[in-house]
């Protein structure tokens, strides 16, 4: 068995049928031109060839009895490929905004407990022949970064890779479906102590994380004792947005190329996520502008932030949260990008004096059932309708392979995110980069944002009103290069010779040290230079 950690365990205890808690992929894949198989059946085998290389496949839930603590991952002996890769015809004419809804509406249900927590559907009837497959795996057992890793274990970077070497056999465990009520209690009194144990040593990182928010900082422009930009507020306004959501979802995809987003945060001396978050909040402006809700005050988004360490591919949860403004209260874009560079240069300085001091793993006995009546009291209670939104939107960027992938023989097309809304925030925008691509995936409450699409379209729009931007800067930029650099104007430096002797009688001349008098314009030029 194997102990899911704090972090891990909260997606399960905050899952409620209003919320669930896993997160997805759309591809849209293109076969070989000359392609006469039955790609379902090809899906399944190649899947089967493949579970051995990542546990995600296999493992499921064993709860703890009275669920006094967190579940284990146990592993599951007999998986069924016939429930876990499903196939899925659209009917005609098999447009992108049909798969867009039938996604939506695979991503509102919630996930059977009892088996391992993924699921892929094979969908065709898409126009043009191509194929498509959608992913949902529980994010109790995988974050962004641990979701590349997964991915690698299934694409290849070939149509037709070498084959997969089978795994060793392993002795069964004489069939049992669920461990021992004696056995998980045990586990779970032994993890507890385990957890204490780990937050202990974890107080000295505490101490110090504490103390760097406390002891004044050096400012830099814009940033407050806090190195928090001043245009951040600690809560953000209310939107249509922010509302408590129902199970229903509505889901859209947009692409935009990669290396037009990376040309624009060059030009403008920001990131490739400054322009992404751009991008972002210029849609939202659009979209709230239309409905006349655009608030006065600056818009905030949730940002993921990993904390696994380079290298890492667990399959589990190394993520916490910050905040930023959006600056959607700005109508220029380029000065919207700035002030959102600015925010992130505050919110990674803020994070980084912080991030080791984050707990993902905490003593875990009664989470269950406490977690769980909360999460269930704040949905029913509609809280999310009264109470000022943390944070107004869930924006979050993961970076993806950069070349070509295969799967099962057929090439990906696309890399849509799918990921979580949650009450008070019911849009969720995250974007993958994929083989020159910034693939957009926007999930929403459907009762809250109907209109998802909108949003999707306008990610165009402002992406192409900031090239257009960036481009009639290039003039005035181009100008102010080919400028001379100013430069300070040459000191000359003055000997000052010893003043001749006058033809006087020598009692009545003048000592060699007063020779230069300080009003001489030759000696406050040999100062100033050599005070420069």
């Amino acid at each position: 068995m194997k102990h899911l950690s704090g972090l891990d365990a909260t997606f399960l205890h905050t899952e409620t049928p209003e919320t669930p808690m896993h997160v997805g992929g759309l591809h849209l894949l293109e076969l070989p031109a000359d392609y006469k198989g039955d790609y379902y059946e090809d899906v399944q085998a190649h899947i089967a060839s493949r579970m051995h290389l990542s546990e995600i496949f296999t493992r499921k839930l064993a709860l703890m009895p009275f669920e006094l603590s967190n579940p284990v991952w146990v592993e599951d002996e007999d998986v069924d490929l016939d429930y876990h890769v499903r196939r899925v015809t659209l009917p005609r004419p098999g447009t992108l905004r049909q798969l867009e809804q039938y996604v939506g509406r695979l991503h509102s249900t919630l996930m059977d407990r009892s088996r391992p927590l993924w699921e892929f559907y094979v969908i065709d009837g898409l126009q043009g022949g191509k194929v498509a497959m959608y992913s949902k795996v529980h994010h109790a057992g995988i974050d962004g970064q641990a979701g590349s890793a997964f991915a690698q274990a299934i694409m290849d970077l070939e149509p037709h890779p070498e084959p997969v070497k089978a795994p060793r056999q392993k002795a069964r465990r004489n069939n049992r479906y669920q461990l021992g009520v004696a056995e998980l209690a045990g586990a779970a009194l032994s993890n507890t102590l385990q957890q204490y144990m780990k937050l202990v040593k974890t107080f000295p990182d505490m101490a110090r994380a504490v103390q760097s928010l406390i002891v004044p900082q050096p400012r830099s422009e814009g940033t407050s004792l806090w190195q928090q930009p001043k245009n951040l507020n600690l809560l953000g306004p209310r939107t249509p947005l922010n509302v408590a959501i129902t199970n229903q979802r509505a889901y859209a995809v947009r692409s935009i190329p990669l290396a037009e987003v990376k040309q624009a945060g060059k030009k403008l001396g920001a990131s490739l996520n400054d322009v992404v978050m751009g991008i972002c909040a210029g849609a939202l402006r659009r979209y709230l502008a239309d409905h006349g809700k655009l608030p006065k005050k600056p818009m905030t988004a949730a940002i993921p932030v990993t904390l696994r360490a380079p290298g890492d591919t667990s399959s589990n949860n190394q993520v916490s949260m910050t905040v930023m403004t959006l600056a959607t209260d700005v109508a220029d874009p380029i000065e919207r990008i700035a002030r959102i560079r600015e925010s992130s240069t505050a919110a990674k300085n803020l994070m980084g004096n912080i991030k080791a001091a984050i707990p993902t793993d905490f003593p875990s006995f009664g989470a269950p059932w406490l977690m769980s009546g909360l999460a269930s009291m704040y949905g029913r209670s509609r809280l999310a309708d009264r109470l000022p939104p943390v944070a107004n939107v869930v924006i979050s960027n993961v970076p993806g392979a950069q070349a070509a992938l295969y799967f099962a023989g057929a090439k990906l097309l696309t890399y849509y995110p799918v990921s979580i809304p949650a009450h008070g925030m019911a849009l969720n925008m995250t974007v993958q980069s994929y083989n020159g691509s910034l693939d957009f995936g926007l999930i929403a409450c459907r009762r809250a944002v109907p209109d998802v699409d909108v949003i999707a379209d306008y990610l165009l729009v402002e992406h192409r009103e900031i090239l257009a931007r960036v481009k009639a800067l290039e003039p005035a930029q181009a100008a102010d290069a080919a400028k001379p650099a100013p430069q300070s104007q040459p000191v000359e430096v003055v000997a000052v010779a010893k003043p001749k002797a006058r033809k006087t009688p020598a009692r009545k001349a003048a000592p060699a040290k007063a020779a230069a008098p300080r009003k001489t314009p030759a000696r406050r030029g040999a100062a100033a230079a050599a005070t420069r």
